[in-house]
């Protein structure tokens, strides 16, 4: 489809639609009543290969409708369902669909939330880090979606010298318009994928060459993990196309192996991350994928009731099923999706975070969808996953209505010690945050928390419930900018850069504390991917955000007087980083802290795999509870604070 191809289609980005009553045992009867007044007789347009028309009534779809039947259509929809896409046009006028100004939005901005002064402030340091990294997406004219969403970060340390390290990933050449057939071009450094390795003064030099990580194609997200417990920490790297796994040989640099092991995929994969979901001691790979898109489907033309094009709705295609590949013992990898029971087809997935929800000893997998349903993937341990998103209340908002998930993160943000889940979306959707119940079940604690009226004019990627300030209780960050860059001609106070958001944790709810955490949170950017970790191991979170053609912002966590206890694990029989060991530490004040260790969440990016845990003004720690993933229980028992403890986990039984 070249540029006359006009189709009637528009990047909503709004509130999901209406689903039926039934799939959630938690709506009450006038929340019923209201979306189904709200859906009475309205006409919602998009497109696929043609233009369709659907009717909501009573939360009921009805089916859709091709332009097959010109006569018909045209009839039924008067101009409304254009033949452009079959028909080019010589001097095509672009037929706007329905956008944020199409009505659907309040014509004011909300009132803000809850504000308080920041505990803690945060130096944006990325000058004196010497990183001299820009994301280029490569922007068209045609808007390919492609363009908008990357890139991902991975703090790691590569060469266990004990200082983090940072990957970037980077796009690609794309042409305007890509023939067909062509490919994004990752040949000229400007998109090189990035290793910035730590030097002992707290700069970093480009060992990117040397590591043979420039990378190919249209690269996404990164998964950080030593797969085969050689004790080296391993890449794996998404993208449109094929995804590339990149051994670390140890010596300083990485050898693709993905093909040879059997991970390299294809589609459009997002988010990805290691998981031992069989607990067999050997790292899994669950790799999130986007939607069924190439070049040719991407160029329909999109755009609002102003003719501005747009980038398209991710309606406008089909979802892709997500992978999940099992390590077997000789370290090639099998694709289980199937059997697992993962490869659900109208899933739309950018983020993902693993947690056990149930903690029944078995990692649990949340995904984040884009404008339709959300998946919890339940770990029945017998090497198959049960998606109880729906039953177990976090599927949809508490209307029943879908969002667009984007990044996700899932940790116990009120120590009851069940992990919660929070996860980011659209500007006028609100941030959703479940709160886990015990019992397999989650309850909307968006408007309680004041998450809601806090996010609601906010477009968020990359999240994270995070102990900012060290008094031992999750705090929440989030890397933000709308996805349409055209937002700004569509509406009167939605901005396409967004400024990042803090919110912390006062034991009753959130409040916004962006304005006095630094001076980099009035900085408005188009963040997308974002990293945590202790880059300068201070026992201090530090943030690492990835901006879209723009340079990362590094924010140095400048910390507080609050003490803390930091955590690294060492797997034996369970595998070499500990992912999916649950941790819990009780202070000498009996406070009691949960902690699920992984390098996931957030979105396309890979984390520090070490925990700190907050003590607020507690000056001990009466015990350390690891249960690994092999089973086994360990117990160290008052490690000193303010600094970091290594635990091995015992050979054998």
């Amino acid at each position: 489809m070249d540029q006359s191809d006009v189709t009637e289609a528009t990047y909503c980005w709004e509130r999901g639609r209406p689903r039926p009553h039934s799939v959630r045992s938690t709506l009450k009867s006038q929340h019923q009543l209201r979306t189904a007044k709200k859906s009475r007789s309205r006409f919602t347009l998009s497109a696929g290969e043609g233009a369709r028309a659907r009717r909501e009534t009573d939360n009921i779809s009805l089916p859709s409708f091709r332009c097959l039947l010109p006569g018909l259509v045209l009839v039924v929809l008067g101009s409304a369902c254009p033949m452009f896409a079959q028909q080019p046009a010589p001097t095509p006028t672009p037929h706007a669909g329905r956008s944020y100004s199409s009505g659907d939005l309040p014509k004011t901005p909300p009132p803000p939330g809850p504000q308080a002064p920041s505990p803690v402030t945060f130096t944006d340091i990325t000058p004196l880090t010497k990183i001299d990294f820009k994301h280029d997406g490569s922007p068209t004219s045609i808007k390919y979606l492609l363009e908008t969403m990357g890139g991902g970060v991975a703090i790691f340390d590569y060469d266990n010298d004990g200082r983090m390290d940072l990957f970037f990933t980077n796009g690609a050449l794309l042409k305007d318009p890509m023939p067909k057939g062509a490919v994004p071009d990752k040949s000229q450094p400007r998109y090189w994928n990035r290793l910035y390795h730590q030097k002992s003064d707290g700069t970093f030099e480009d060992v990117t060459e040397r590591a043979g990580l420039k990378g190919y194609g249209y690269s996404m997200g990164v998964a950080a993990g030593d797969y085969d417990n050689d004790g080296h920490t391993d890449l794996y790297v998404t993208g449109y196309g094929e995804n590339h796994l990149y051994h670390n040989n140890g010596d300083g640099t990485f050898t693709d192996v993905a093909r040879k092991l059997g991970v390299a995929a294809g589609g459009w994969s997002t988010s990805a991350g290691w998981i031992d979901y069989d607990r067999d001691g050997r790292l899994d790979l669950f790799v999130a994928r986007y939607l069924e898109w190439d070049f040719e489907k991407g160029s329909m033309l999109c755009g609002d009731n102003k003719g501005t094009r747009a980038y398209c709705h991710p309606d406008n295609f089909n979802g892709a099923t997500n992978i999940l590949y099992h390590q077997k013992a000789d370290g090639t990898f099998e694709d289980v999706s199937v059997k697992a029971g993962v490869a659900d087809p109208n899933g739309k997935a950018l983020g993902l975070a693993f947690a056990d929800f149930d903690n029944d000893g078995w990692p649990d997998v949340f995904v984040a969808n884009d404008s339709v349903r959300q998946s919890l993937y339940h770990n029945k341990r017998d090497g198959t996953f049960e998606d109880i998103a729906v039953n177990a209340g976090a599927g949809y908002d508490e209307n029943g209505k879908t969002f667009a998930g984007m990044g996700v993160d899932a940790a116990d943000y009120d120590n009851d010690g069940w992990p919660d889940v929070f996860i980011t979306t659209l500007s006028n959707e609100t941030y959703p945050l479940y709160h886990n119940n015990g019992d397999l079940s989650f309850t909307w604690a968006t408007n309680s928390t004041s998450v809601a009226q806090i996010t609601l004019p906010y477009s968020g990627w990359a999240p994270t419930l995070l102990d900012a300030d060290n008094d031992g209780q999750r705090d929440i960050f989030v890397a933000q900018g709308h996805v349409l860059d055209t937002i700004e001609k569509s509406t009167t106070y939605l901005k396409y850069k967004q400024t990042p958001l803090l919110m912390r944790n006062t034991g009753k709810g959130f409040v916004n504390v962006s304005a006095t955490a630094g001076a980099a949170f009035n900085v408005p950017i188009a963040a997308r991917g974002a990293a945590f970790g202790d880059l300068n191991n201070d026992g201090q979170i530090d943030i690492v955000i990835g901006e879209l053609n723009g340079a990362p912002i590094i924010l140095r966590n400048n910390g507080t007087k609050n003490h803390w206890l930091g955590i690294r694990l060492v797997g034996a029989k369970s595998d070499r980083d500990g992912i999916g060991a649950h941790v819990t530490v009780t202070d000498n004040s009996g406070r009691r802290q949960s902690f699920d260790v992984s390098t996931a969440g957030s979105y396309l990016s890979s984390n520090d795999s070490r925990i700190i845990a907050g003590l607020g003004t507690a000056k001990g720690v009466r015990a350390v509870e690891v249960r690994w993933p092999s089973g086994q229980l360990q117990m160290l028992a008052n490690p000193d604070v303010d600094g970091y403890v290594t635990i091995k986990e015992r050979e054998g039984n």
